[in-house]
């Protein structure tokens, strides 16, 4: 019997579930898509899933400092 009849040939998805679009990029602060390829990402070609893939170490840098609690909205910090 084969153990790996669920095994697929595909591009795992990059998601990490954190799944949060930051408003200025319009990107996801946890895998670095963008809303059309989340939710494309199932309709995808195997060449275009890796393509999206080598772009996301690039988006990276867009997204730092968003993570900044309280101070990251503008709130006044408290004394």
């Amino acid at each position: 019997m084969d153990d790996n009849i669920w095994s697929r040939d595909e591009v795992d998805s990059p998601c990490v579930k954190v799944c949060v679009i930051h408003e200025g990029s319009g990107i996801c602060i946890g895998c670095h898509r963008t809303r059309p390829e989340i939710a494309g990402w199932s309709r995808m070609s195997g060449k275009d899933r890796q393509e999206v893939i080598a772009a996301l170490p690039a988006r990276a840098p867009l997204l730092r400092g968003v993570r900044k609690g309280r101070a990251g909205r503008g709130a006044v910090p408290r004394l």
